[in-house]
């Protein structure tokens, strides 16, 4: 799949999602590195947040929803969760939950732990929405309300003039 555009994935979104409701998975909200759409589906890229928490913090579920994986991904701890066409991903984690469990927004889902290719210290959020095509990676600051829309003014409101 090519990479879409964000007016198809903020369509898509709108229909998996109708408003912005996801809360933080840590207690820090400093983001270390953002979201970089790949050019393709297979291309390098970022697909997700990284989150500064300290080792051992609790990581909390974004949303309700039902745990769709909690284990071992290669070499790292991973907890997924389905929002219903929403789906969030942390890494790593050591998980306390259990895939098919119910969990709410806010929970404790496990703890950050340490591995793979993030440093010590830093928890990634992944966001993926179920289009027609499949699911797409989004910038999970899409659900976090952390991405503004533009506003047009007049040029009578811009500033110097």
């Amino acid at each position: 799949m090519l990479r879409v555009g964000s007016f198809v994935l903020a369509a898509a979104l709108a229909a998996a999602a109708p408003a912005p409701s996801w809360s933080w998975p840590a207690a820090s909200h400093a983001v270390t590195r953002g979201f970089e759409a790949p050019a393709t589906e297979y291309a390098a890229g970022h697909r997700g947040l990284d989150v500064g928490a300290a080792v051992g913090s609790d990581v909390h579920a974004v949303a309700d929803g039902t745990v769709a994986f909690a284990g071992t991904v290669v070499d790292r701890g991973v907890v997924a969760i389905d929002h219903g066409g929403v789906r969030s991903s942390v890494e790593p984690v050591d998980p306390i939950v259990h895939a098919g469990e119910a969990v709410r927004r806010g929970e404790v889902i496990g703890h950050l732990a340490t591995g793979a290719t993030h440093a010590a210290g830093v928890l990634h959020l992944g966001a993926r929405i179920r289009t027609a095509a499949g699911w797409v990676y989004v910038s999970p600051l899409l659900l976090l309300g952390g991405m503004r829309r533009a506003v047009l003014l007049p040029l009578s409101a811009w500033p110097g003039d």
